[in-house]
């Protein structure tokens, strides 16, 4: 059996204007159950900023703008039920319209979304994910 070939992820820090992110509990065989920021694959030809968008709209339904990088991550999970490498390259986006509020678009991919103070994200929290924490990355 070869090895699994790496990937690219994208999350997103979706801010609404206060020290708050937007999390979710994943439901998938890479990192279940462990809470993650929206995101997902890098498409082809895609930028990171139309990735981030893209990904934020169709998980949450919500728009973002003003989209930044903030930081990447070289994680392998060989201790998933499918052993996964991951560069995960993670955004930072505005709420388009502050008052808008999250829907739970993918309910087979995401148990729900809410707003947690920045960096106080409820265990277990994705490895990419803690990855970022660990950096001591602030949101201001």
């Amino acid at each position: 059996m070869t090895e699994p070939v790496p990937k690219v992820g994208v999350g997103v820090l979706v801010c609404n204007g206060s020290q708050h992110v937007l999390i979710g509990k994943r439901r998938s065989s890479i990192g279940d159950g462990t809470y993650a920021l929206p995101g997902g694959h890098l498409d082809f030809g895609e930028t990171w900023e139309e990735c981030a968008a893209r990904e934020v709209k169709e998980e949450t339904g919500l728009s973002i703008h003003n989209i930044k990088f903030v930081y990447v991550t070289n994680t392998v999970l060989r201790d998933e039920k499918r052993p996964s490498h991951y560069v995960t390259i993670f955004m930072r986006g505005e709420l388009v319209d502050p008052n808008a509020v999250a829907e739970n678009l993918e309910p087979e991919k995401c148990d729900g979304w809410e707003w947690v103070e920045w960096p106080n994200v409820p265990q277990p929290v994705f490895r990419p994910l803690q990855s970022l924490i660990e950096s001591n990355y602030q949101l201001s």
